[in-house]
């Protein structure tokens, strides 16, 4: 059985941290994997960079995408997975404290399948990261050949 990563890419140590720690409370055991810029979550898809010779086969389940990162912010990177063919179903949910209404219509325009403003009290945040688990890990049905 392939195990179900989740890609999280948090510039904020602490927001990552937050994250990590509300999805381990709610028994969410997949791996995490957090980088913290834009390049280094492209890096990862594609197996380059630090993380050149990865098996780029095994793609996470899904994608936690903060929107201000440095390097290439979230939208420019949500734009790259669309535009490629390997990464063009990945599932991805922005996770942003952006309650701009311009960052929901260009996240949604460019493909993004979810976007999630971050509670700023950690338990509704425990419970946001819950919620945010139990669709993308076990309801969810993922395209063909992506299960």
């Amino acid at each position: 059985m392939i195990r179900k990563t989740i890609l999280l890419v948090e510039d904020d140590p602490d927001d990552a941290a937050l994250t990590v720690r509300a999805l381990k409370k709610n028994q969410i055991v997949n791996d995490i994997v957090v980088v913290h810029d834009g390049v280094q979550a492209l890096d990862y898809l594609y197996g380059e960079g630090a993380f050149a010779g990865r098996d780029t086969a095994e793609l996470p389940q899904v994608v936690l995408l903060d929107l201000k990162l440095p390097k290439l912010d979230g939208l420019g990177v949500l734009q790259r997975l669309r535009s490629d063919a390997r990464t063009k179903l990945l599932p991805v949910v922005i996770l942003t404290s952006s309650n701009e209404e311009q960052d929901r219509v260009q996240g949604y325009a460019l493909g993004a399948n979810s976007y999630v403003r971050k509670p700023v009290n950690f338990d509704a945040f425990v419970i946001a990261a819950a919620q945010l688990g139990l669709y993308w890990l076990v309801l969810n049905e993922a395209p063909p050949g992506r299960t």
